[in-house]
């Protein structure tokens, strides 16, 4: 099949490569524009346009989609049977969902119709699910409304963040659009779309996974101790508090459980101390920190201006004091 791939991050490259490598013909990439992403304020192109510049194929980063006429005209030119849609950044309008000869299909992260929207790898992590998916969809004007050909279940690992979980999910996705390709071919053979299942059919609850926005990487110590640890792993490795004044940016935290509170090696100050106070510093380990409900030991972190430390070497670069705050 004649292919255009539409995505943007690191997320898509796994399923742009698999389809390149394919029987199938990438015929262009459409990818966000370049950004300014560094402190020199330099244009970078996104990983799926470099991808698509090392391999020499054509390539599209309109500033806008909705009512871009040349843009749409130039699409319709290329006699595509597939767009194939992983992390592009915008919704397609009606207008260019009904290019394409058999459709627009997207893998989505997330067990629809649970955490529709922009963000669902992140929303998963943050309020503890304890697992999550790819679905292979068809595209229609809503917000990841359209029916699922394909889906795969995966659970979500107590040590999974969102670095790990994106990367397990970009590796499902690849697989099994390529698998979902092979069937839409079957069924374009029969003339049938028996095999789609309408989302509102699976029993499932509707969420919807809002853009992240820069208010949500504060760690708020008044939270209970499980809610903190799925925030820093849900929004990894940018969920920070204050320290001194500084940015810190907390990377891996572990939940005290109750019996290792009793264990002598914790012993700390009054764990009912007001949340956020440091309550011990245990050598060659970590910060005890104290929450709304059980306090936790603080891992893995990186103060601004500073590299990522763990253990020790944290410890010897906060010099952290028992009683001091950390401020949301």
């Amino acid at each position: 099949m004649r292919i255009i791939f539409w995505g943007t991050p690191e997320y898509s490259i796994p399923s742009l490569d698999i389809f390149f490598k394919s029987k199938h013909e990438v015929i262009a990439v459409v990818s966000q524009p370049d950004k300014k992403r560094s402190r020199g304020n330099k244009l970078i192109s996104s990983p799926v346009k470099s991808f698509a510049e090392q391999e020499s194929i054509k390539i599209f980063t309109p500033a806008k989609i909705r009512d871009n006429i040349h843009f749409i005209n130039e699409l319709k030119s290329l006699s595509c049977d597939l767009f194939i849609v992983i992390a592009y950044g915008k919704i397609l309008p009606k207008e260019i969902l009904e290019i394409p000869k058999f459709g627009c299909w997207n893998a989505h992260a997330s067990l629809l119709p649970r955490w529709r929207g922009a963000a669902p790898i992140q929303w998963s992590l943050i309020n503890g699910d304890k697992f999550t998916g790819v679905g292979i969809m068809k595209m229609n004007e809503g917000l990841d409304t359209g029916d699922l050909l394909l889906e795969e279940k995966i659970k979500i690992g107590n040590d999974d963040n969102l670095n790990t979980l994106s990367d397990k999910l970009s590796i499902l996705s690849a697989k099994l659009f390529l698998n979902a390709t092979s069937l839409l071919e079957e069924n374009i053979c029969k003339n049938t779309n028996s095999q789609l299942t309408k989302q509102n059919s699976l029993g499932r609850e509707i969420t919807y996974a809002r853009m992240i926005e820069k208010s949500d990487f504060r760690v708020d110590w008044d939270n209970e101790a499980v809610e903190i640890s799925q925030k820093i792993k849900g929004l990894h490795p940018r969920a920070n508090t204050t320290f001194r004044g500084k940015n810190l940016k907390i990377l891996k935290i572990k939940v005290l459980s109750s019996y290792e509170i009793k264990n002598e090696k914790y012993l700390f100050m009054s764990k009912n101390s007001r949340p956020g106070i440091i309550l011990a510093v245990i050598e060659n380990e970590g910060i005890i920190i104290s929450t709304k409900t059980d306090p936790i030991i603080l891992l893995e972190a990186k103060l601004e201006g500073k590299n990522i430390s763990s253990k020790k070497q944290l410890i010897q670069q906060l010099k952290p004091s028992v009683g001091e705050y950390l401020s949301d």
